[in-house]
């Protein structure tokens, strides 16, 4: 079996590439815009969170992934908390979903 890798040190880069959009409503946007080429939310965003961000993404039809990573994770990465992500980039997405989800 393929054990997947974690997943913090590739969205890190994505971050620093300027290719991460973090929170809610930035990822919303990114999603009706067409910039989002995936969604990852973290294992412990609130139901209500995770129902809006499906209904938007499968709107476009954007993929919505749940990672191991919590929001407490994100703050010690980020600095802040956060429970919605996208990565606007085709690469780190195909990345990202071959290798780490």
């Amino acid at each position: 079996m393929n054990q997947k890798k974690d997943i913090s040190g590739i969205i890190t880069i994505a971050r620093r590439a300027g290719k991460l959009i973090l929170g809610f409503d930035a990822v919303k946007e990114a999603i009706m815009t067409r910039q989002a080429k995936l969604i990852l939310i973290t294992a412990d965003v609130s139901a209500k969170t995770e129902k809006e961000t499906v209904f938007f993404a499968e709107k476009k039809n954007v993929p919505v992934k749940k990672m191991t990573l919590t929001q407490d994770d994100l703050m010690n990465l980020f600095g802040k908390q956060y429970g919605v992500l996208s990565v606007s980039d085709q690469g780190f997405a195909e990345k990202i979903l071959s290798d780490y989800i």
